[in-house]
C-alpha cells in the first residue's frame, strides 16, 4: 500500500525497530473468524462492483468466511457514512469497509460529496471505536477510477479488505485493546 516505489516501506524495515522499542504490534492478515460489513455506493456502481470484487478477493485470501461478510448497497457516496455507522454501532462486525466512487464533474458537487463522505466515515470510526475503512475513490476522471479498480492487487477494494483485517486484528491485540 503505497503511492510510489519511492515511498514504499522496504522489505524487513519494520523488523529493524524491534530491538529499539519495548513492544511493537505488527500487522496480521489472518481474517479467520472476523465479521466484516461492507457498504457500497450504487452511484458509479460499476466502479463500486469492481472494488467489491477486489475486496472480496482479499478477504477470502485472508481466510474470512463468506458467511461472515455482509454487504449493503446505498444510493451513493453521501449515504455511505450512515450505513457504515449502522454496521459499526450494531456490534455485529469487527470492521466496516466502505466502497464507492466520486468522480469530479463540472460543478462543485464533487467537493461536497467527497469531503462529506470522508468526514462522515472518519466520524463513524472515531465515535464507534471500530475500524471503518475508506475505500471510496475520489478521482478526477472516469479513467482514474477504472485504473484504481483493475482486477489485480492494485485494486483499491483489495487494499481496503487487507486494511480492514489488519486494523481488526490490531484492535483484538491484548496490548492495544481498550
Amino acid at each position: 500500500m503505497t503511492s510510489s516505489d519511492r515511498t514504499e516501506l522496504a522489505e524487513g524495515q519494520i523488523e529493524t525497530f524491534h530491538d529499539r522499542v519495548g513492544l511493537q504490534l505488527v500487522q496480521s492478515h489472518d481474517g479467520a473468524g472476523l465479521r466484516i460489513g461492507i457498504v457500497a455506493g450504487h452511484f458509479n456502481g460499476g466502479i463500486s462492483a469492481r472494488l467489491l470484487e477486489g475486496c472480496l478477493e482479499a478477504l477470502f485470501a485472508c481466510g474470512v468466511d463468506k458467511a461472515d461478510i455482509t454487504v449493503t448497497w446505498v444510493p451513493g457516496a453521501f449515504e455511505v457514512p450512515l450505513a457504515a455507522q449502522r454496521f459499526a454501532s450494531a456490534g455485529k462486525v469487527d470492521a466496516v469497509i466502505t466502497l464507492g466512487a466520486v468522480i469530479r464533474g463540472d460543478t462543485p458537487h464533487f467537493e461536497y460529496v467527497a469531503g462529506e463522505c470522508a468526514r462522515g466515515i472518519t466520524d463513524v470510526q472515531l465515535r464507534c471505536q471500530i475500524p471503518v475503512v475508506f475505500g471510496v475513490l475520489t478521482v478526477n476522471t472516469e479513467e482514474q477510477a477504472l485504473i484504481r479498480s483493475e482486477a489485480d492487487k492494485t485494486n483499491k477494494g483489495y487494499e481496503a479488505g487487507l486494511t480492514a483485517i489488519w486494523m481488526a486484528r490490531l484492535f483484538d491485540h491484548p496490548d492495544f485493546a481498550s
